[in-house]
């Protein structure tokens, strides 16, 4: 299967009542040949209305982020564990989740990245195994090399970019993460972009 089959059948998607009051299912885009893969937990209103991940204002910090460590949003791929918005922006429930987690893992296959930055805490319990038992303040930051669908790789979570906007004290965490994500990338990982 290639990644635009995979998004056809995400955009006809049926599988769980989110469907029913989506304008559009939110695939994901970026580079299918990228090193890095950013997992976010589900669109938002923007993201509905434009069926593209992160082009709000927490897409706007995103790329602000991704640039000061010399990345552009078109190096990386970026997707959600959810493909449409939940109502009210309101998390996703773990029926949901499991619906598009398959959608999730076939993405990860086709790409294939070394780094996997879930950015929140269900996205970092979706790849870490552990959904509802995750801290995002305990494990963001921290690189962790796990098996995410049957390949090793590593995962550094990060607080979600929407976070920081609702409380600008976590500003400085989440760069202290890309900073880790810079070092990661400098650290004899050639040509991976």
């Amino acid at each position: 299967m290639r990644l635009e089959d995979l998004a056809e059948e995400i955009m006809r998607c049926e599988k769980c009542p989110l469907h029913l009051n989506r304008k559009r299912a939110v695939p994901g885009e970026g580079n299918p040949n990228s090193r890095i893969m950013f997992v976010g937990e589900a669109p938002g209103r923007n993201e509905d209305e434009m069926g593209r991940p992160f082009v709000g204002a927490a897409g706007k910090l995103l790329e602000e982020l991704l640039s000061s460590i010399g990345l552009r949003r078109h190096d990386v791929f970026i997707t959600n564990v959810v493909k449409c918005r939940p109502p009210n922006n309101r998390d996703p429930r773990p029926e949901e989740i499991e619906a598009c987690l398959p959608y999730l893992k076939a993405q990860i296959e086709l790409i294939d990245p070394e780094i996997l930055v879930p950015l929140g805490r269900h996205s970092v319990g979706v790849l870490l195994g552990r959904i509802g038992e995750i801290s995002i303040m305990r494990v963001r930051g921290r690189v962790y090399e796990v098996e995410v669908f049957g390949a090793l790789r590593k995962v550094l979570p990060t607080l979600h970019p929407a976070a920081a906007l609702y409380n600008p004290r976590l500003k400085p965490l989440i760069r202290e993460d890309f900073e880790k994500l810079r070092s990661l990338i400098s650290s004899g990982l050639e040509g991976w972009l």
